[in-house]
């Protein structure tokens, strides 16, 4: 309104730019109840396996429910698969479950990764070599991971190209690059390492994980960061539907689980595991 410029850091929709500080702002709650006191405290060892269900809905629910609850005035008259927030949940609902769902068990045949909490476990059947499934709860708690990530890439990316806009897109697009690389191994890295102390969650070879492993997990995030950034990002383009906020999360999913398997063929695992040289979701 009037002639008040908005800072470079915030998105030029508003719902948009309301969906990205709820996000952040409501990331601390379950990142202080989990770093902070329930790995400290050790209190997941009196977690079943419907505890670990609970403590994932509990992170994830809130990214979709307080939205509904608080009603952001810029789109409180807006049909709801109209609203950004709603997008973005749909968008990283999707992502982060094809991430689960067949990425997981790159983490266990590339990386040497193994969950070992008491969990309900999904498409476990379809394992070989007696991997496990994929706990059904880490689709929950990366929901909320990815909320915060996506929201703060959205954040760094937009002041980013802010800072380079004077010499040109070709200096954006390569900014954008340049960061979108740092920002992805960094959270990439962040993730594994604050969750060493979970004693649930292991690798083979740690120190191989945090470097070179940290590099594979961040290929998720070379593809999301900036195909999530452009959704509903320019005031001139026509808004995303819902359907296209999921064919575009599709469509991310498909590019990393390509790039994921060139890694396995071109490069193989960081460790010894059975079963290797096939692909890991069969």
């Amino acid at each position: 309104s009037g002639g008040r410029r908005l800072s470079p850091w915030l998105a030029p929709s508003p719902g948009k730019r309301w969906t990205e500080l709820f996000f952040l702002a409501y990331s601390p709650s379950w990142i202080i109840w989990c770093l902070c006191i329930l790995v400290p405290f050790k209190i997941y060892e009196r977690l079943g396996k419907w505890g670990y269900m609970s403590l994932g809905l509990i992170a994830a629910l809130p990214c979709a429910l307080l939205p509904l609850l608080l009603q952001p005035v810029a789109e409180r008259e807006k049909p709801l698969s109209q609203r950004y927030w709603v997008k973005a949940n749909a968008w990283i609902a999707v992502f982060s479950f094809i991430g689960n769902y067949f990425w997981t068990h790159y983490f266990y045949r590339v990386l040497g990764a193994t969950y070992t909490f008491p969990a309900h476990n999904l498409n476990q059947a379809s394992c070989l070599h007696r991997e496990p499934g994929v706990p059904i709860t880490l689709y929950f708690m990366t929901h909320a991971y990815f909320c915060l990530y996506h929201a703060l890439a959205n954040v760094l990316i937009r002041r980013t190209r802010h800072a380079v806009a004077t010499y040109g897109a070709a200096a954006q697009a390569v900014a954008e690059g340049v960061l979108v690389f740092l920002l992805a191994y960094a959270t990439a890295y962040g993730e594994t390492l604050t969750i060493a102390h979970f004693p649930y969650y292991s690798f083979k070879d740690r120190s191989r994980m945090y470097s070179v492993g940290s590099l594979f997990y961040a290929i998720y995030f070379f593809v999301s960061f900036p195909m999530f950034y452009r959704m509903d990002e320019a005031l001139r383009a026509k808004p995303y539907t819902l359907w296209r906020a999921v064919v575009d999360a599709l469509a991310a999913g498909m590019l990393v689980t390509c790039l994921l398997d060139f890694w396995r063929i071109g490069l193989g695992g960081i460790v010894d595991t059975p079963g290797a040289g096939g692909l890991p979701w069969m």
